[in-house]
């Protein structure tokens, strides 16, 4: 990993891998994503940590999920590179289930 990256946080995921939050990554989410406060970088971290599920991405990325509100669902998408490293992609609400719950499931907390 490069040491001149900035880091906002480092979360570790539901299977053992530090995931990582640069800043640079902060400003592309909360630039495309408008949705998210810049005040909710914690709470991006956290929806790794612990998450309601994980879905499965299109191109090996992961989909943390978190409901936040009825029908409101706090994604963020995540790559775990190695059993060492990791890090946020996105993040962004979404209120459309039927195009995030058509993903499959790889691990949900209420199972």
């Amino acid at each position: 990993m490069n040491s001149s990256i900035e880091l906002l946080g480092i979360v570790t995921s539901k299977n053992n891998i530090p995931i990582r939050l640069t800043k640079e990554r902060w400003r592309h989410i909360t630039t495309a994503h408008p949705e998210i406060d810049i005040a909710e970088y914690s709470e991006t971290l956290n929806i790794v940590r612990d998450p309601d599920m994980i879905l499965e991405g299109d191109s090996d990325e992961l989909l943390a999920v978190k409901k936040t509100r009825k029908k409101m669902w706090f994604v963020v998408v995540y790559k775990e590179i190695n059993q060492k490293d990791g890090f946020i992609l996105t993040a962004y609400i979404t209120t459309d289930e039927k195009w995030l719950f058509k993903r499959k499931a790889l691990w949900n907390k209420i199972s």
